[in-house]
């Protein structure tokens, strides 16, 4: 069976940032354990908008200006970035992504499946959005794969909404571990 780990948007605006909580950073160094310690392949998302962001739907309804390709904002967090140069698993690039989901890590990890059994668990931020978002997709494109949420090291908006994005994906058939 093949193992891949998605590490989802473990980016500076979302943890200390412009929409950073207190909760994203009490995963931090629990997902940074995750990447060094597992085994197999690890790919990854990362918000990226451009300086247009407050013009696009999302900007309008969410008129915080974050993720903008470059900024310090839009970079892995440090701690995220050394587990992954630690990790003695195979790390690949990670997908940039302008909206919740990413159709292209569908896209990627239905090819590095192919007709192998996998094992998906997916990490990191914001739960309630784009956790659920690509978990979604995966499912979606390989309806057969053991989807899997580690929720010890992912975070919501709110501990509420994070809750609630976890029982949305457990009726859709993805395991979560708690």
């Amino acid at each position: 069976m093949k193992h891949i780990l998605v590490v989802v948007d473990m980016q500076n605006d979302f943890i200390d940032g412009a929409l950073g909580t207190e909760e994203a950073q009490n995963i931090v160094t629990a997902a940074a354990d995750k990447i060094r310690n597992f085994q197999g392949d690890i790919y990854g998302t990362l918000d990226t908008h451009g300086e247009d962001y407050l013009e696009t739907q999302e900007g309008k309804n969410l008129p915080v200006a974050h993720c903008i390709y470059g900024e310090d904002g839009w970079a892995l967090n440090g701690e995220i970035l050394q587990a992954l140069a630690e990790t003695k698993a195979e790390v690949h690039d990670f997908c940039k992504k302008g909206a919740f989901g990413s159709r292209e890590l569908g896209d990627v990890l239905a090819e590095a499946c192919g007709t192998e059994d996998c094992r998906i668990e997916l990490i990191g931020l914001c739960t309630d959005i784009c956790v659920i978002s690509n978990a979604m997709i995966l499912k979606s494109v390989l309806p057969e794969a053991e989807i899997m949420i580690d929720a010890k090291c992912c975070a919501g908006v709110t501990p509420e909404s994070h809750a609630n994005a976890l029982e949305a994906m457990k009726a859709c058939q993805i395991k979560i571990q708690e």
